[in-house]
């Protein structure tokens, strides 16, 4: 599949759903960054040097030994695609908001099935990512690992033995990994317990942002937590850090459902039978509006008050609802009323 197939792929990568606790989990990223000995970091790279990055990478991704551990993908550079599929991408979680900044010296690889994406020139020479459905950070972590050492056969990296891996940004020396979890957490944001148990976890050395991570709002009661540390750790103690304060999230977000539920039953139903309601015959839908009701919606759905509408349906109509999507699929319709008119069309002919 290749990466313009990607961005019409609705049904790819974590937007399929499933994985384990996927009732609150989301979804499940590592990434780390990698830098190449003896040049300049991204920032300060000319075009010469940005091309050759982006070459080494390409002949290594395509290297026998690459592609027998790590299997294949495509690399392409930014300038090779549109400005709605660049935005897709980062729609779909595949590249960060910040690959589009100055793309044209930029590329990304993504293989066919939507897990593995390596971002090229970023604020690292590498950002490689792994992002799976569901709580599966140690998975996520070993494929990282597993491209990782499969580039590193003909890359060489900036290291240090004192320090780790060299990054552009000191927050990332060390491993040069960062881990995080998409939350759905309605419970915890209905019973108003959500801030405090956020900021507990802020003073355990964890992020809190939004969906589409550092400097986002939460919306949909979506939450990205992911680790601040990198360096004086493993890999193992982060991705275990990280899941151990999951979990007890997991605990918490369930506890505060069920207990909703048993006191304020009507408000629970009605909140979801009502996002279903206009989901299924709104004529007008702002992307903030369409975000709030596919929570409430996939709230009913994990509580199983909904049946007949499968999770990973409200992953695809989350995706297929934002901006870049709709401007894709919109037939030239681009103003923000024929937007919004777009997006209710679309929603009700899937729900």
């Amino acid at each position: 599949m290749s990466v313009h197939d990607i961005v019409d792929n609705l049904q790819g990568g974590w937007i399929g759903g499933g994985g384990p606790e996927s009732d609150v989990v989301v979804s499940s990223r590592v990434r780390v960054a990698r830098n190449l000995a003896g040049m300049p970091f991204p920032h300060l790279l000319n075009k010469e040097g940005a091309d050759q990055v982006v070459g080494l990478v390409r002949k290594a991704s395509e290297d026998e030994r690459f592609l027998a551990r790590a299997g294949r993908i495509e690399l392409v550079t930014m300038g090779e695609l549109s400005a709605e599929e660049r935005q897709v991408l980062v729609e779909k979680h595949l590249v960060s908001p910040d690959l589009l900044n100055q793309f044209e010296h930029k590329a990304v690889a993504i293989d066919g099935e939507e897990k593995i994406s390596i971002m090229i020139n970023e604020e690292d020479h590498l950002r490689i990512q792994v992002l799976l459905p569901g709580l599966q950070l140690n998975e996520a972590w070993q494929l990282v690992n597993g491209v990782d050492d499969a580039l590193e056969l003909n890359l060489d990296y900036c290291f240090s033995e004192q320090l780790g891996y060299l990054t552009a940004c000191p927050t990332n020396v060390g491993t040069g990994l960062r881990a995080s979890v998409m939350l759905h957490l309605p419970g915890l944001v209905m019973a108003n317990q959500v801030r405090g148990l956020l900021a507990t976890v802020t003073k355990l050395g964890l992020a809190v942002r939004g969906l589409y991570g550092e400097g986002t709002e939460a919306v949909g009661n979506l939450f990205q937590v992911s680790n601040q540390v990198t360096l004086g750790r493993t890999e193992e103690e982060v991705i275990n850090n990280l899941l151990l304060i999951t979990r007890q999230l997991l605990e918490h977000e369930r506890g505060a459902r069920a207990g909703i539920y048993r006191e304020r039953r009507e408000l629970v139903e009605d909140k979801v039978f009502r996002a279903y309601g206009l989901l299924k015959h709104a004529r007008i839908l702002s992307a903030g509006e369409a975000m709030r009701l596919f929570s409430d919606l996939r709230l009913g759905v994990e509580m199983n008050l909904l049946t007949g509408i499968p999770p990973e349906l409200i992953n695809e109509l989350m995706i297929a609802s934002r901006p870049a999507y709709l401007v894709k699929t919109g037939d030239g319709r681009k103003n923000n009323y024929e937007m919004d008119v777009h997006r209710a069309e679309l929603i009700r002919s899937r729900i």
